[in-house]
């Protein structure tokens, strides 16, 4: 006799981890073309927030498979850690944009640098050529939103749709 198994893929947990994977996977892929393409060098701040990106798109991957597996408190840890990285990133986002708006300062960690020189002649060519990559100025902006402004809009959705396919995958319908 043949049991019918569930498919996974139809279910509502598993369209929003997809979501999830497949956003931030857009989205980061976005803001590394707007480096490498466009020129647009990050600050700190902003490598900062990638982390969340970096961590969130291989647990969204492993949380769908742990929906397929039928794993689904494991899938719904996972998302819940993806969804608490999101709203961190959220608040990095916000924290940002507030200081390039110039409502509170930014981080002393943003005022640019180079790397190590180990004697004056470099120390003073090194000063020459050193751009520096401020947190609390906007490179860009659409809409009057930052890279920042964007990145805490978009974070905010994926923290919502992490969070629902958290829920999701633990209540079965």
């Amino acid at each position: 006799m043949r049991v019918e198994q569930p498919n996974v893929v139809k279910s509502p947990a598993y369209f929003l981890g997809s979501l999830v994977l497949f956003g931030a996977t857009a989205i980061i892929l976005t803001a590394l073309a707007f480096e490498h393409i466009g020129g647009y060098a990050p600050c700190p701040l902003c490598l900062q927030q990638r982390y969340a990106y970096y961590a969130g798109i291989p647990l969204a991957f492993f949380a769908l498979v742990a929906i397929s597996a039928d794993l689904r408190r494991l899938a719904a840890i996972l998302f819940l850690v993806i969804a608490i990285a999101f709203l961190i990133n959220t608040g990095l986002g916000v924290y940002q944009s507030g200081a390039e708006w110039g409502w509170w300062p930014g981080p002393d960690s943003c005022s640019g640098g180079s790397g190590v020189v180990t004697n004056a002649k470099d120390l003073l060519s090194s000063l020459e050529t050193t751009s520096v990559i401020r947190c609390d100025e906007a490179s860009w902006r659409f809409a009057q939103l930052s890279f920042a402004g964007w990145n805490a809009v978009l974070s905010l959705i994926l923290f919502t749709l992490a969070l629902k396919a958290a829920f999701a995958s633990v209540y079965k319908k």
